[in-house]
């Protein structure tokens, strides 16, 4: 059975929150699609992913940190930037370390090799971590052959001592095995004895559990929960699951496109989430009582694409709780339209013809005009499309449909892009949440809500 402190995370003995080992301050990992010689020529526009938009984190000495989020969240991009995996584009990273703070965005050669005496990856997949030509002692000790630190009987030692610390004990049944001979709860501990055999500070652990039985999840994450208690270890925790970041995990930071949307103490996550995403993202923890119904409010739509995501708050075009200044545009116009239609295509030619170039609707903007043959039945149908579901969203962000005699044009709300604000003991990014929102006004939201914590996109 897993078992974690009580304590919401670390503290030293006097009871202050421990120091930070490693932290970013606006980082940013962007790829350029499209952005060839061949594609300048053919007049192809450039597109950006930004994997990581932003992102301001601090892990402290000695604690589970949980970044959790759907795939392309840019959650495992933020653990190889911190490692210097891949290439920040902008913002910092600082590793705190004995001998002062280090810049790791800055790191190059040598010394990025050195920092990985310090920093540590666990992988997600253990078959594809391991080389399968190198017995385990090999793989294992590897490390320290790199870095040159021992070599002959006392290589043997460290590798042999290491081994029975992640409990592939007796060493000698496991030690001259091929990562083939091993099961998946083996193979992880091989992986994740090769990543402490160097004496790191802080580990981190890219969905280490997701690729194993269920049966040995719990005792791997144990294993990890030992080993940060006796070698002072901080872990950063990638995963998509968030059952198992409540019982591994000190603090929680939710992550939606390259972006931390909300931030804080694992117990206080789970008891009252703020962010709608972070609410959508509890309601799809399966419930193991088949007879308890559980509501499943899930997100609509999809995750929008990275490359061009929403005007305003990234997850406003899926949030049921979004308001006028989210970010409204013209692209979630097209949506509703094309929604419209697939509920019924009766009079799709007709309309379609009134509405006018869609594809007008695809460009990010907060005005557009529409039709122009007949602007009072193009007026007509969107008020017809209006009354069909009034309580959408989107109608709250648009700030007026005028007919000026040969268009109808639509005119959204300015959108506010929020920044993380502190409510409480969280830290979370939406728009109905003020910086000057006080611990007072937490107490009183809970009470009226049963400590829902609504919010908007």
């Amino acid at each position: 059975m897993l078992t974690k402190p009580d304590s919401d995370g670390p503290a030293d003995a006097g009871g202050t929150r421990p120091e930070t080992v490693i932290e970013t301050s606006g980082l940013e990992v962007h790829y350029q699609l499209q952005g060839g010689a061949l594609s300048r020529l053919l007049g192809l526009r450039s597109r950006t992913v930004k994997a990581l938009d932003g992102v301001s984190v601090e892990l402290r000495r000695g604690e589970v940190l949980g970044v959790v989020g759907e795939s392309g969240s840019g959650k495992t991009t933020l653990g190889r930037a911190l490692l210097g995996l891949v290439p920040a584009t902008g913002g910092q990273i600082t590793y705190h370390s004995a001998g002062g703070p280090r810049e790791v965005a800055r790191m190059r050669g040598r010394e990025l090799r050195r920092l990985r005496t310090d920093l540590q990856m666990v992988f997600q997949d253990p078959s594809a971590a391991l080389n399968p030509s190198m017995t385990i002692e090999e793989a294992v000790g590897h490390p320290l052959v790199i870095h040159k630190l021992a070599s002959g009987a006392e290589l043997r030692r460290r590798v042999h001592e290491t081994l029975e610390r992640v409990g592939l004990a007796p060493v000698e049944r496991f030690a001259s095995k091929y990562p083939s001979d091993l099961s998946g709860g083996q193979k992880q501990r091989a992986v994740i004895a090769r990543a402490i055999i160097l004496g790191p500070e802080v580990l981190v652990a890219d969905e280490p559990i997701s690729m194993l039985d269920m049966s040995v999840r719990a005792k791997i994450l144990q294993l990890m929960l030992d080993l940060k208690q006796d070698l002072g270890l901080s872990y950063l925790y990638i995963t998509h699951d968030l059952a198992s970041a409540k019982y591994f995990c000190d603090r929680i930071a939710i992550m939606y496109l390259g972006r931390i949307v909300e931030i804080g103490p694992t117990a206080d996550i789970f008891a009252n989430p703020r962010h709608p995403y972070t609410q959508a993202l509890l309601k799809a923890i399966p419930e193991p009582d088949p007879t308890r119904t559980v509501p499943r409010d899930l997100p609509r739509g999809e995750i929008p694409d990275a490359a061009e995501p929403p005007l305003g708050c990234s997850f406003h075009p899926r949030c049921d709780q979004a308001v006028a200044s989210c970010g409204w545009e013209t692209r979630d116009l097209r949506v509703l339209l094309d929604q419209h239609w697939t509920r019924g295509a009766a009079n799709y030619d007709r309309e379609r013809a009134l509405v006018g170039d869609l594809d007008r609707l695809d460009t990010p903007g907060t005005s557009i005009t529409l039709g122009g043959k007949d602007p009072e039945a193009t007026l007509r149908l969107l008020e017809r499309i209006r009354g069909e579901n009034p309580d959408e969203p989107l109608w709250a962000g648009v700030r007026q449909i005028e007919n000026d005699g040969r268009h109808v044009r639509v005119d959204f709300h300015d959108g506010v892009d929020p920044a993380l604000r502190r409510h409480g003991v969280v830290d979370v990014a939406c728009v109905l949440y003020d910086a000057d929102d006080s611990e007072s006004d937490v107490d009183s939201d809970d009470a009226d809500t049963g400590g829902a914590g609504g919010s908007a996109g």
